[in-house]
């Protein structure tokens, strides 16, 4: 006879204490079987085999196949596809019900709709629950019900909502005899799954009260560690965000500012999926690019001629993670001086950053190309060398990066930029023109 269990499915939610799904599971009563699914349809198209952010999961993976062996259960880990791994679960186990958290991305939600099709059928109810954001979907909205699209008001109304009740910690450890007792199942391996080993260096999940204290001052500053990395624990569920909010409101504004950005960009996506492929403002879409692949290939190396950018660029390419305030300049020089598509710098840092999520990604290179929701203006084009004057004047930054900046075998810049900043206004300003005039007939 099969064992009757409750399903718990991890996924952007990858820790025991404080997960929401997790908690509504477990306080349910039911024997609890947690789930972990290495999509294949993802893991596929993932060209790079050192990929940081596979190791990064694999190790989550273990560390919470650990702490449920010393509570006597285990972690049921597939590699597979979600409805391959949900067939396999019903054919071996009486399930009475599926657990898991939501997802706001367009093709999460395609294949949430596919498995509850799929449990439906086996007359199986699949329950989600809010873990990932404070506040979601049409919970900050403006007054006629509509999802704002300008970020200062969204945060305002974000701020008067906030009560104790929405940091409030799920109390999970309460319920976790009511995970099923069992042998540990095997994990498969990185390489099993085609992937390796990579110089994985994984951020703290603690952060010092003084970088939260400090954030306001010391943010801008790539040579100074004023940032909290916590971002790839963020994006991968490794931590709570209603812990680090409430941290943030202890402690800092600024540094809460920056959790409820997150919050309004999977708002945006969740409302606008058009923005994941084409501009949030669709004329912008008209804005002829140069797309030089050369170009494009002396940004990606980090070969450009101009220092920050570069030295953002290889930070980016040797850990995985680039400083926020770099990631502005980046993006605002491919964009505005190279004058090449947006979408190649985002799908470019999709596949190196270690703590890439589709929403932010898409909503700061959006603002960069003064495409998205809450956008800097077409004609804020970001110098450079005056970037540099302000946040990196000592070079401690670059030389770290650069280390042959100031020598001979250094590369020439590869643009003029007062040149192309006027070659990319004109591209803009003719891109809107023509959209004005159209709208005239």
């Amino acid at each position: 006879m099969m064992k009757k269990v409750t399903v718990f499915w991890f996924r952007r939610d990858l820790r025991l204490n404080d997960n929401a799904g997790l908690y509504r599971a477990l306080k349910n009563g039911k024997t609890v079987l947690p789930v972990f699914i290495f999509d294949k349809t993802i893991l596929g198209k993932l060209e790079n085999k050192n990929d940081r952010r596979v190791e990064f999961i694999h190790n989550a993976i273990t560390n919470l196949s650990n702490e449920l062996n010393e509570l006597g259960s285990s972690l049921k880990v597939y590699y597979s596809t979600p409805l391959e791994a949900f067939k396999d679960l019903v054919n071996n186990y009486s399930i009475e019900s599926v657990y898991s958290n939501h997802d706001y991305e367009p093709n999460a939600i395609k294949r949430d709709d596919e498995i509850k099709s799929f449990l439906e059928q086996k007359n199986i109810i699949f329950k989600t629950y809010k873990d990932q954001c404070v506040f979601e979907k049409f919970e900050i909205t403006k007054d006629d019900g509509k999802p704002y699209t300008i970020f200062t008001p969204y945060s305002r109304k974000w701020k008067s909502k906030l009560t104790d009740y929405h940091l409030k910690p799920y109390p999970t450890s309460k319920y976790f005899s009511n995970f099923l007792k069992t042998e540990s199942f095997k994990i498969p391996s990185l390489s099993e799954m085609g992937f390796e080993k990579t110089d994985l260096d994984s951020p703290s999940k603690t952060i010092s009260k003084t970088i939260i204290t400090n954030y306001k001052e010391q943010r801008d500053f790539p040579a100074i560690k004023g940032t909290s990395k916590l971002s790839v624990h963020l994006r991968f569920g490794t931590v709570s965000i209603r812990a680090l909010a409430k941290q943030a409101q202890l402690l800092n504004e600024t540094w809460l500012n920056e959790l409820i950005w997150r919050d309004f960009y999977m708002m945006i996506i969740y409302h606008f999926p058009h923005a994941v492929n084409n501009s949030f403002k669709p004329q912008y879409d008209k804005v002829v690019w140069r797309n030089n692949e050369h170009e494009f290939k002396a940004w990606c190396d980090g070969k450009t001629g101009f220092p920050i950018v570069d030295a953002g660029m290889r930070e980016l390419n040797k850990t995985g993670f680039m400083h926020n305030r770099v990631r502005m300049i980046v993006a605002s020089f491919l964009i505005k001086d190279l004058l090449i598509d947006w979408r190649w710098g985002e799908a470019y840092f999709a596949e190196k950053l270690l703590d890439f999520d589709l929403s932010a990604n898409n909503g700061g290179w959006q603002w960069a190309a003064s495409s998205g929701c809450d956008a800097a203006p077409y004609f804020r084009i970001f110098n450079p060398t005056e970037q540099t004057k302000k946040f990196d004047p000592k070079y401690e930054y670059i030389k770290k990066w650069v280390p042959e900046f100031g020598t001979l075998s250094y590369p020439l810049p590869i643009v003029d930029h007062s040149q192309a900043r006027l070659r990319t206004l004109a591209a803009y300003k003719e891109a809107l023109t023509e959209t004005k005039q159209t709208k005239l007939f």
